[in-house]
């Protein structure tokens, strides 16, 4: 053998392949045969269920290439495509159809969808698919500015004008410059601003808009800042005022916008010199000064506005000499508060009243202070809205005779590019300071300058209300612009009568003392302490505080809040004198009720659970719903007391008539039933002296308990200035009474006093005695000493 390999017959492979072949088949079968039934084809294919013992069929959805039976072990069950040819299953209408493995489904084509809500379907017989509104369905599916429109089946976003859609995200809008594009069909006298969706046409630094167009619109179409026109007033010979006006006429052909803070610095130092040296100004009529000062007002304000156009956004401030001070401020659109300060002036107020609801774009603010103004609106007449005159008068009565008025502060004048500042939509702070501090029977009155149709005008107040005022400060807020002021009105009222307020004074303070002892009394005198007792103690406390606020606070009407607060301590502690006055009543009677009523106890005691919530709870509860209900009326120019608008006296003279009255039926019912007791008692009582004691204690009595109020209401006709004396004589002795009756002409009272004054007798003496025996222990010392 040559070769190491061995080598085979041809014929021997082949018959080896087939023998393997034939191994493997029987394996297969074999296997077949194990899990088949009996029976069935052990050979038959996946997909494929058993026939007989020689046949197969191919599942639902599967064939072969013989037909649905498989005789040959060799064949196989293939998937049948039910969405292609030939069989193309029909999903119908805005449908597609999906093969799977032994079946199909049908699904909506995108954009569509089924009215159920499901996913698939079989056939068209199922189609119910509809367009979807994706426009609704995602509501943000196109971003920013983009406005989605919905199409069958899809969906497109647009963009509104201005803007155009992203190339790199269709569903997003982004915006076109239109200045740097060249589409702006803005004029030469503008300069093209981009906006987000949008541009405007901005005038040039020293240019205004043509009448009747506005800045910043896309048809804003400009010319250059003028100097406007400012005209003397007519019919005034003044040479003075001749030279202001050739100035003013030398600025205006001067002016140019690129130098507008020089030609404002000009204008004010014209306007200074005018006021500071009026020359023949001064020998004018007042109602030729009045012209005169109406007209610069008027002037300056519209020659500040007109070239206010010409500055670029920022501040100005400008102070003359002789104190005149200017400030500006160039507002761009925003939102916040502007403050514009000066050294005796300053003015509040917000954006929206800067620009107004018709301007864009920016704005201006002024304010200028003139002091040198005042001197030509000397003894300028002065007009009040028909409410306040209403409210002086009343509050004044017959007693006012003239009102006069001064300037308090600086005239400024307030302007804005926006002309329509008559109904401002929020109104204007002002904070004016002055070194003139307003006393009683002065009002401090915030006012504007009104412009007359002769060319002329007057103080004014309407729109104007004052905030507040402290001494060297006034803060005013108007609902309009125009020139301003704090004035100081002097009511020039009738002296009252001197001898009334001596008798006033004294006896007040004379009854201040009756009550310091009163109370003192009542509060250490332990044999007469009871409810009696208790009432008076209360009764003496409330009038002793009320009179002495009187006397001390009354005239305070410097600060307002304190004159008000003033004023409801007040009315707080005489409504509580008068309560403790009508308990005092109604004791007086229970107690003369006792003389004829066996079993009175049970509403004794009764009184004394109730009487202090009645006598300091009532006043309380009267108080605090007059000052909750016009707070504004407790304290006028005049006194710290109750003001008389409105009625408003009456939430203390009605507790009062109603209280003394019914106190004077009490008293009238307690005489009788004392006096007929007692006459049927002892006819020995009906002595004339016992006679004249009641008669004087019943008298006083009438006063303890305030039935000599109601003089106050009889103070009318030919008896007014009886009544005035009598009522302030009797009710200002008030104390005196109370201290006489429940005091002095008490027995137990007399006796306390008696103990009192003995025991400080007696210990005086002994201190005395204690000192001379001291000394005489002394001087035997100093004798033994000497020895």
């Amino acid at each position: 053998m040559r070769n190491r390999f061995l080598r085979l017959p041809p014929g021997f492979l082949v018959l080896l392949l087939l023998s393997l072949g034939l191994a493997a088949q029987n394996l297969r079968a074999s296997a077949s045969t194990a899990s088949a039934p009996p029976g069935c084809a052990p050979w038959c294919p996946r997909n494929s269920v058993c026939v007989s013992a020689t046949a197969c069929r191919c599942h639902p959805g599967f064939s072969s290439w013989s037909g649905e039976i498989i005789t040959s072990p060799a064949d196989s069950c293939a998937d049948i495509n039910e969405c292609g040819p030939p069989l193309a299953v029909s999903c119908g209408k805005f449908a597609d159809c999906q093969n799977v493995d032994g079946s199909h489904y049908c699904t909506c084509s995108p954009g569509y969808g089924l009215v159920s809500g499901a996913t698939t379907f079989r056939n068209e017989s199922e189609n119910t698919c509809q367009d979807v509104d994706e426009c609704q369905q995602k509501p943000r599916i196109c971003k920013g500015r983009s406005v989605c429109i919905n199409t069958l089946g899809s969906y497109t976003c647009t963009c509104p004008p201005g803007l155009e859609l992203n190339p790199k995200d269709p569903n997003l809008c982004t915006d076109v410059d239109e200045c740097s594009s060249g589409r702006h069909p803005c004029h030469s006298s503008t300069i093209c601003v981009n906006t987000v969706g949008s541009y405007r046409c901005h005038c040039h630094p020293g240019w205004t808009p043509l009448p009747g167009l506005r800045d910043n619109q896309n048809t804003t179409v400009c010319e250059e800042v003028s100097f406007p026109i400012w005209t003397p007033p007519p019919g005034i010979q003044s040479q003075h005022l001749s030279h202001f006006f050739e100035r003013i006429r030398d600025l205006r052909r001067r002016f140019q916008s690129a130098s507008a803070q020089d030609t404002f610095k000009g204008l004010i130092h014209a306007v200074d010199h005018l006021l500071e040296t009026p020359g023949d100004l001064e020998t004018l009529p007042r109602s030729e000064q009045h012209c005169v000062a109406a007209n610069l007002l008027f002037g300056l304000e519209d020659v500040l506005r007109g070239l206010s156009q010409a500055l670029s956004n920022g501040s100005l401030t400008f102070n003359s000499p002789a104190g005149t001070e200017l400030t500006l401020e160039v507002l761009e659109q925003g939102d916040r508060s502007i403050s514009l300060s000066q050294n005796r002036a300053k003015m509040l107020l917000n954006w929206e009243t800067v620009q107004g609801s018709a301007d864009s774009g920016p704005s201006v603010v002024g304010l200028v202070s003139t002091p040198g103004m005042g001197k030509l609106l000397a003894e300028a007449p002065l007009v009040l809205d028909p409410e306040r005159q209403e409210v002086v008068w009343e509050t004044h009565k017959d007693l006012l005779q003239e009102v006069t008025h001064v300037l308090l502060s600086d005239v400024i004048t307030a302007f804005l590019s926006n002309r329509d500042t008559q109904n401002l939509s929020s109104p204007v702070t002002f904070i004016f300071n002055h070194s003139v501090t307003p006393r009683p029977r002065k009002k401090v009155l915030c006012v504007f300058w009104e412009h007359s149709g002769n060319g002329s005008g007057h103080w004014a107040t309407t729109g104007c209300t004052m905030v507040g005022t402290r001494d060297t400060s006034t803060t005013c807020r108007c609902t309009h612009l125009s020139s301003f002021a704090v004035l100081m009105v002097h009511y020039n009222l009738q002296e009252e009568d001197p001898v009334l307020d001596v008798i006033t004074h004294v006896g007040l303070s004379l009854s201040l003392l009756c009550l310091l002892l009163a109370a003192l009394t009542f509060l250490l005198c332990r044999a007469i302490q009871n409810t009696s007792t208790s009432l008076h103690l209360q009764l003496s406390l409330c009038l002793f505080l009320a009179h002495l606020l009187f006397l001390t606070a009354i005239d305070r009407t410097e600060i307002q809040m304190l004159c008000a607060v003033i004023a409801g301590a007040l009315h707080y502690l005489y409504l509580a004198s008068f309560t403790w006055m009508l308990l005092e009543g109604l004791h007086l009677f229970l107690t003369a009720r006792k003389l004829t009523v066996v079993n009175y106890s049970s509403v004794s005691r009764f009184m004394k659970k109730l009487m202090f919530p009645v006598g300091y709870g009532v006043p309380a509860v009267i108080v605090a719903v007059s000052a909750a209900s016009r707070p504004r009326l407790y304290g006028t120019s005049t006194r710290c007391w109750l003001n008389t608008d409105k009625g408003f006296i009456w939430a203390f003279l009605g507790p009062v008539c109603t209280i003394f009255s019914i106190n004077l039926a009490f008293f009238l019912m307690t005489f009788w039933i004392v006096k007929n007791k007692l006459s049927s008692l002892n006819s020995d009582v009906s002595t004339l002296k016992n006679t004249r004691m009641l008669t004087f204690k019943a008298t006083a009595q009438l006063f303890i308990l305030g039935c000599t109020w109601c003089l106050g209401i009889l103070q009318v006709g030919p008896a007014a200035r009886v009544m005035a004396y009598l009522f302030t004589i009797i009710n200002s002795l008030q104390g005196v009474f109370i201290f006489l009756v429940h005091c002095l002409l008490s027995q137990q009272v007399q006796q306390q006093y008696r103990k009192w004054f003995k025991g400080v007798t007696k210990t005086k003496a002994e201190s005395e005695k204690y000192t001379l025996s001291s000394r005489a222990v002394s001087d035997a010392s100093k004798h033994s000493v000497e020895n």
